[in-house]
């Protein structure tokens, strides 16, 4: 699985070798190298939006990341006799940033595990580094199709759901012979690999797409992308979207509902949850509301989150952070502690693990994890402030894999 080292990467190496065995009595090494199972650490770097318009989605991740190593490691913060240590890094959703962040954490904090980001773009732009450093990173909560498709390294392991899991799901609730939808979507890899993979989905289940409208991420005002949406006609828009800037309020100013134009969507966090009152009645689908899954670990989770964070219940990314955790607990202890990345490799292909939303496993041909999604509609419920998620129906993890793209 490794790759050949390059001539001056190679000369640099002999030539530590030779400084290593002229020293005298040198004490031996620490085991910060990748490969040694008796190092008495596990690093982990964690890259997130600590700050900026995806700052939420960085801070939930970085909460469930905590809490899922409590969790799995029965709150000792070891695994097979190794104490692991815990890196975050903010990548201002900056690609750029991203990558200088991953570089220190390889470089200079020397971790054994990348995990990130809330951006696909911060994301696609790390990988690489994954691939040249022969660390395993494991991806969450980023969507974009393409991470575990065209632009796929066998380092990569994804936690996080994909696109085409969202599009499955999404066409389930909306798609049909002779219904005309449009789209509205962020203007990067998240919404175009979204869009795309939703078009696919709804086009094999008998509808037609009729427009597409890409915005700006940072956009505030969406009156432009939303009048196009209009002019087209459609019978559904079904909008993707993350991040504090939502559209709901200027799609309800505009009356698309009384313009007989029905709204889809994902649901989303509970920040933007409660701007989506015009909403309620809606049917979509659901990545994770604290309130659907129906297990002991994600009881485990809303219980201790209350605990730790004054009362809030986890968020729409908690419980993919706490499931990106476990599985590098599990992957450690099924292979009792070495860290070689090709062992890790190995034992992570198809490896199955619970996590709050159920059993996920990473699928063996691109290392998607395939999971549990969620059928729901936005239904008031006294003494909730916002619309929630009700349940219709759970959608397998067998029902919603997304095809294999690499």
């Amino acid at each position: 699985m490794k790759k050949s080292m390059k001539w001056p990467a190679l000369v640099m190496v002999l030539s530590g070798m030779l400084v290593m065995s002229t020293a005298c009595n040198s004490e031996s090494s620490s085991g910060s190298g990748g490969g040694s199972s008796d190092k008495e650490t596990v690093k982990v770097g964690v890259l997130a939006s600590l700050t900026g318009a995806l700052e939420s989605y960085g801070k939930q991740t970085q909460r469930g990341f905590e809490l899922g190593l409590e969790y799995a490691t029965d709150g000792t913060m070891e695994v097979a006799g190794k104490k692991i240590e815990v890196v975050f890094e903010d990548t201002e959703t900056k690609p750029e940033v991203a990558v200088q962040k991953a570089t220190k954490l390889l470089e200079e904090d020397e971790v054994d595990f990348l995990v990130g980001s809330s951006s696909s773009g911060d994301t696609l732009a790390v990988l690489p580094l994954a691939e040249e450093y022969e660390k395993i990173m494991v991806v969450e909560p980023a969507v974009a199709d393409s991470i575990t498709g065209s632009e796929f390294n066998p380092y990569i392991f994804r936690t996080a759901r994909n696109s085409s899991q969202d599009a499955v799901a999404g066409a389930a609730a909306i798609a049909k012979d002779g219904v005309k939808i449009a789209t509205l979507a962020p203007d990067y890899s998240f919404g175009r690999d979204g869009v795309a993979a939703f078009k696919g989905a709804a086009e094999k289940l008998g509808a037609e797409i009729v427009h597409e409208e890409y915005a700006d991420p940072a956009a505030t005002d969406f009156t432009s992308n939303i009048q196009k949406v209009i002019e087209a006609k459609p019978d559904y828009l079904f909008v993707i979207w993350a991040g504090a800037n939502s559209p709901w309020n200027q799609i309800a100013d505009m009356k698309l509902q009384d313009k007989g134009i029905k709204i889809s969507t994902g649901a989303p966090d509970i920040a933007a949850l409660s701007a989506m009152e015009p909403l309620v009645g809606m049917e979509g689908f659901s990545v994770y509301y604290h309130e659907l899954p129906d297990n002991e670990i994600n009881d485990w989770l809303v219980e201790e989150h209350k605990k730790k964070y004054d009362g809030e219940v986890p968020d729409l990314f908690t419980p993919g952070g706490m499931s990106a955790a476990i599985s590098i607990v599990e992957a450690i202890k099924k292979t009792e502690g070495d860290l070689d990345p090709d062992t890790l490799i190995e034992t992570m292909e198809g490896m199955s693990f619970e996590t709050p939303k159920g059993k996920m496993t990473f699928r063996e041909e691109d290392h998607q994890a395939l999971q549990t999604l969620y059928a729901i509609r936005l239904e008031k419920k006294e003494g909730v402030p916002y619309p929630v998620p009700v349940l219709i129906r759970e959608l397998s993890p067998e029902e919603t894999a997304p095809p294999i793209m690499n």
